[in-house]
């Protein structure tokens, strides 16, 4: 089999992160994911995954977000089996064949063009394609409007700069007439904190700031209204994680301020 060359630049190439997190989860005697499509694809792609030194404590959590984030698209699109699915910086990730929304749903994965030119080398999914610069306001014209939207967006935040969050939010709001966004929510610390992660730090990459209560969003004047904040530490997935990971994630779960600082996903109606 013949290993494609990646020609990403650092920012772009963050999409490995959780790509490998997810190939190693599938790995696992009991994964949290089992995305084997991850896996595949890691190992079709001629890159020296080792250099990203991830933990197994981050193999672990980005497997449980994802898995939150897809039980998330599944029960909004099992409500509304006529919606549009938006994943924001979705990389390489194939969420669609993980999640195997209803035939009436029409996907939209969306990243920089860099990227999104890449997912039809290594995904034979029928999702829309949007290659964009997600800060730009007029990025989502061609996507319907009239109907509900479920937006998700794993592991944007940190390296969005300065308040585009914020601006993405009313983009999205504005543009939709009704829906939710799901994602995992950094708070101010854990987002600093990430560009001193190895993994994040050798590919030189400096976090942005989060937001530590979950409806600081709420006031941001996008008409969002928070629906859920839950933790990863207090998932009932944490009893198949191995020792001491476990104990430490449930002595963790024992305070609010501790377990948003571990990660939380959060998901907001508009």
């Amino acid at each position: 089999m013949q290993r494609i060359r990646l020609n990403l630049n650092q920012l772009e190439e963050t999409l490995l992160i959780t790509l490998w997190a997810k190939a190693l989860d599938s790995k696992l005697p009991v994964p949290m994911l089992g995305d084997t499509h991850s896996a595949e694809i890691a190992d079709r792609i001629d890159y020296d995954f080792s250099t990203l030194k991830i933990k197994d404590s981050l193999t672990y959590e980005t497997a449980l977000r994802s898995r939150m984030l897809d039980d998330a698209v599944r029960s909004f699109t099992t409500a509304h089996p006529n919606a549009v699915v938006v994943d924001l910086g979705c990389g390489l990730d194939p969420r669609m064949i993980r999640c195997h929304p209803p035939a009436g749903i029409d996907w939209y994965d969306v990243d920089f063009p860099e990227v999104v030119a890449l997912r039809p080398q290594f995904l034979p999914e029928s999702t829309h394609l949007i290659g964009a610069d997600i800060t730009d306001p007029d990025w989502p014209a061609d996507i319907p409007r009239d109907r509900p939207a479920i937006i998700i967006a794993e592991g944007l935040i940190p390296f969005l700069p300065s308040d585009s969050f914020q601006l993405l939010t009313r983009t999205l709001t504005t543009h939709f007439t009704t829906g939710e966004i799901a994602l995992n929510g950094y708070t101010r610390f854990a987002a600093w904190a990430m560009k001193y992660h190895p993994t994040i730090k050798a590919l030189g990459i400096k976090a942005a700031t989060g937001f530590d209560d979950p409806r600081i969003p709420e006031t941001w004047n996008t008409g969002l209204t928070l629906i859920d904040e839950d933790f990863l530490t207090r998932a009932p997935q944490i009893a198949a994680w191995p020792q001491p990971l476990r104990a430490l994630t449930r002595a963790m779960s024992h305070s609010t301020t501790l377990s948003r600082q571990g990660a939380r996903i959060l998901r907001y109606h508009f």
